[in-house]
């Protein structure tokens, strides 16, 4: 199996652009953007806010930086699977590289079923506009009565009348909703009675977020953050309705589309996990370098040297693990990849978290208060352990691909 890891000659000079244009001009913006955030209400864009966002998407837009994630397209780069990880990890390093580069989820996932699935009406009205990073969207599957980890549990009622569908339930930690500029989601329904075949009892629909009977009934916290601009937010559908027009696929097709979109998805909020890990990695590295305690640089005192050493490693370990997943979804077999898709969603976040938590030790009290990133970093990769999954969910997939080497049994 000839498996390769590489980037071609030309996406080299594209990476190290986006690299450049990371560490000179949007890493320097990053905390005065984030203390815009407290200024007035907290669910709007401050004036400076939208300018240095705006202005730098402009800036990546105009430098042709822009929508990486279109691997094998025409429409981007054409990047591999392979190549755009070493993009998304970069992107990772700071929390405005996904955006100014219109590679944020959950905006990522939604555009490729609009892409894949979606009408031409969809792809003029929301494709187009996503595309060019004007609006947002939300994907919306998570419900907070049925454990959705088994998503043949969604239950919201999607009920056919006449040329309408009827919506109504709850979604939770629907990621991206509470941001002002978010004019879309896509929404995991139940269709089907338990009489159908349970696969075939979900479909996704288009609701524009400007519905009537949709209402925000608060935003969800992690460990007291918000989250907002973005917001996770906790939604009710009272009575909601759409055109039947904007069912994706038909009804029945929900866990179809499900795959061909969390599959890219999971992927790529690893290769961002990994980036975030790596920007743990050298401001502990700076910090025991330039405090001193009891006489001597940090560096030098109980474990630190084994503790930095152990965290490049496992850095290493996760990256290599990430690329031959990216590798197995390029050879185009969507089952042959998920093993190694799982294996990545569970270790990614691991690492990160461990080495996040090493550098908040480093800084003491500093790190876990809002003078560093860190604090605010560990509560996001410690979601990402959650998101698009639970560990628990990918190490039974694991196990189970492991397990069916050795028996024709099902598993």
């Amino acid at each position: 199996m000839n498996m390769s890891f590489v980037l071609r000659e030309e996406n080299r000079a594209l990476l190290e652009r986006v690299r450049d244009m990371i560490r000179n001009e949007i890493m320097p913006l990053e905390e005065e953007y984030q203390a815009e955030i407290n200024k007035g209400d907290r669910w709007q864009y401050t004036d400076r806010q939208a300018e240095i966002l705006e202005g730098l998407k402009a800036k990546a837009k105009a430098a042709g930086l822009w929508n990486f994630w279109l691997t094998d397209s025409d429409k981007g780069f054409g990047l591999t699977t392979v190549e755009y990880a070493y993009f998304a990890e970069e992107m990772g390093k700071t929390p405005l590289g996904a955006e100014v580069f219109n590679c944020s989820a959950p905006d990522t996932g939604n555009m490729e079923v609009f892409e894949r699935y979606g009408t031409d009406r969809m792809k003029e009205q929301w494709l187009k506009p996503l595309l060019e990073g004007e609006i947002r969207s939300a994907y919306l599957m998570t419900e907070p009565d049925v454990a959705s980890s088994d998503a043949t549990n969604i239950s919201m009622s999607c009920v056919r009348d006449g040329d309408d569908y009827v919506l109504n339930g709850e979604k939770w930690w629907s990621s991206g909703a509470g941001d002002p500029r978010c004019k879309v989601y896509i929404v995991m329904v139940k269709t089907g009675g338990d009489d159908l075949p349970k696969h075939k009892r979900q479909s996704m629909i288009v609701v524009p977020a400007d519905t009537p009977g949709i209402e925000i009934l608060r935003p969800m916290e992690v460990y007291g953050h918000d989250d907002a601009p973005h917001g996770h937010m906790h939604i009710r559908f009272t009575d909601v309705r759409v055109p039947a027009e904007n069912i994706l696929l038909g009804e029945g097709r929900g866990f179809e589309i499900a795959q061909g979109r969390l599959g890219p998805g999971r992927i790529h909020h690893c290769m961002r996990a990994i980036g975030q890990a790596e920007m743990a990695l050298e401001q502990m590295c700076k910090r025991a370098l330039q405090r001193e305690a009891f006489g001597k640089k940090l560096a030098q005192l109980g474990a630190n040297f084994d503790i930095i050493a152990e965290c490049r490693m496992e850095i290493e370990m996760a990256r290599l693990l990430c690329l031959k997943a990216a590798w197995y979804m390029d050879q185009g077999d969507a089952r042959a990849a998920a093993p190694w898709i799982s294996q990545i969603k569970v270790v990614a976040p691991r690492v990160a978290l461990k080495v996040i938590d090493e550098a908040v030790q480093m800084f003491g009290g500093q790190g876990v208060s809002q003078d560093t990133p860190l604090a605010t970093a560990w509560t996001h990769v410690r979601t990402l352990r959650l998101a698009d999954g639970p560990d628990a969910v990918h190490r039974r997939q694991v196990a189970r691909a492991e397990l069916k080497k050795h028996t024709q049994e099902k598993i």
